[in-house]
């Protein structure tokens, strides 16, 4: 099958898990209260903390409040917007200062260079930030590998698991639902995806179990 696009998660996917959950999210936790007091007049910064008032349906929650809230978010790995954005902020200060780069599987950026070489648009759909997206992949251990993507997905189009937001893709790439391949570890995401029509496959990077979706342990065995 030849696809008219690709689009792949990130965590589990192109990247280690344990890079997200032992180097990004307790950077963010470290540095999240003092970069909101620091920021917090800063236009993107202060629409973030409206949508965090309109989340706790606190509109006069006050600034310390807001961190609270954010950081017990954090701690419980919710999906939510503004705490993905304000994530996402804080890690492009931790890149730009050398703090870490990006973590990306040898064989996921060898084989998006490839498909992106064969005229094929890449894309990510990830629960991180759309900022968090362009940083990791802007500051990889293999260099800034941006060029190689069409265009970026997050949690504003939808929950990962939920089917309207593959069908809310598939109306922005306009395409038809069989000619995008969906990547990532998640059963739960996949189905999601298959379920809008798209083709599938999973990627058991880390003894996941294995489910009725096509199955690889690497990009490379990944027929496009």
């Amino acid at each position: 099958m030849t696809y008219s696009a690709i689009i792949t998660d990130i965590e589990g996917t192109t990247t280690r898990i344990s890079f997200v959950t032992e180097v990004l999210f307790p950077y963010a936790r470290l540095h999240l209260a003092a970069f909101v007091r620091q920021h917090q007049q800063q236009p993107a910064v202060l629409a973030e903390l409206t949508a965090v008032r309109e989340q706790l349906q606190q509109p006069e929650a006050d600034i310390e409040q807001c961190i609270s809230a954010l950081l017990f978010w954090l701690d419980a790995d919710q999906k939510i917007t503004p705490l993905k954005s304000l994530q996402g902020m804080i890690w492009q200060e931790g890149y730009q200062q050398g703090h870490f780069t990006g973590h990306l599987y040898p064989d996921a950026v060898a084989q998006l260079q490839t498909w992106q070489q064969r005229g094929i648009p890449l894309y990510i759909y990830s629960s991180g930030s759309v900022t968090a997206q362009q940083l990791l992949f802007k500051y990889s251990d293999a260099g800034d590998l941006t060029p190689l993507l069409s265009g970026y997905f997050d949690t504003r189009i939808g929950g990962k698991r939920d089917l309207a937001s593959y069908q809310a893709i598939l109306k922005q790439l306009q395409l038809p639902p069989a000619q995008v391949l969906f990547l990532s570890d998640v059963v739960a995401e996949l189905d999601a995806a298959r379920q809008a029509g798209m083709a599938t496959v999973q990627l058991i990077r880390e003894q996941q179990a294995a489910s009725d979706h096509p199955v690889a342990e690497n990009f490379y065995q990944i027929e496009v």
